[in-house]
């Protein structure tokens, strides 16, 4: 599904005006004649509107236009269309608060490329700022850890549209965190073991002068990015079969 198929985000069209339209064969702002089509004249002219500005703002490549007019539930539709700029991210801590603890690593997965900067080496707010500046922001319970501690250890402002997948996989009933969801999908993460609880850790041991604690930490983070790509890809699939081709 691409965000050509979404009239969601104009005004006074909730899902269900939006399947009406489907149904009725207005699968794509294309489709669109603007006319009622049975929704009334004064929402389809908001639904010219959204069209004309959202097509602006595609080829315009303004993906803060989707990030503020989409839901939030339905952010996963601009996915294809920007699939070669996304940023997947996860990060390392030495705990959960972003007031006392230290952001260790930062992985970020992005068009088949994968880059950690580490604490006391690389991890800067210029590099940060460099690795995010993408059209859309994956993350895993990110808005409510990541994008937190990001913004408050670097001045780091994350401007892009920013997608949860923790909540797309709530609404397709697969819960716990990334590792039981993974497991649950059969996704691989090559035998790594380590969990939040052993980073922290680890991280200690690196401090210590064990680099090898450092590369076991680096490989763990690595796999939480690279894997958010694979979890997007499946719960983007499951979605569309659900909201969209079902009800053409």
């Amino acid at each position: 599904m691409r965000v050509q198929n979404s009239f969601i985000a104009a005004r006074g069209v909730g899902e269900t005006t939006e399947r009406r339209l489907w149904q009725d064969g207005v699968t794509h702002w294309d489709d669109f004649d603007g006319t009622g089509r049975g929704i009334g004249d004064a929402t389809a002219e908001n639904v010219r509107r959204f069209i004309a500005d959202a097509r602006t703002a595609l080829d315009d490549g303004d993906t803060r236009f989707f990030g503020d007019m989409l839901p939030n539930n339905a952010l996963w539709r601009l996915y294809e269309n920007v699939a070669g700029d996304v940023a997947f991210f996860d990060i390392e801590t030495t705990g959960l608060d972003k007031r006392t603890g230290d952001v260790t690593t930062v992985s970020v997965h992005r068009d088949g490329d994968t880059t950690t900067l580490v604490r006391g080496d690389d991890l800067t707010s210029e590099r940060l700022a460099d690795v995010l500046d993408a059209s859309l922001l994956v993350s895993f319970n990110g808005k409510r850890f990541d994008a937190p501690f990001l913004e408050h250890n670097f001045d780091c402002g994350l401007d892009a549209p920013h997608l949860d997948l923790m909540y797309l996989c709530k609404r397709l009933d697969l819960s716990g965190g990334l590792k039981a969801v993974e497991r649950d999908l059969g996704i691989d993460r090559g035998g790594m073991d380590v969990d939040g609880r052993e980073a922290v850790r680890l991280w200690h041991q690196y401090e210590r002068g064990d680099e090898a604690a450092l590369d076991r930490l680096v490989e763990y983070n690595r796999y939480d990015a690279q894997n958010l790509e694979t979890l997007l890809d499946t719960v983007s699939t499951r979605l569309h079969d659900d909201v969209f081709a079902c009800h053409l």
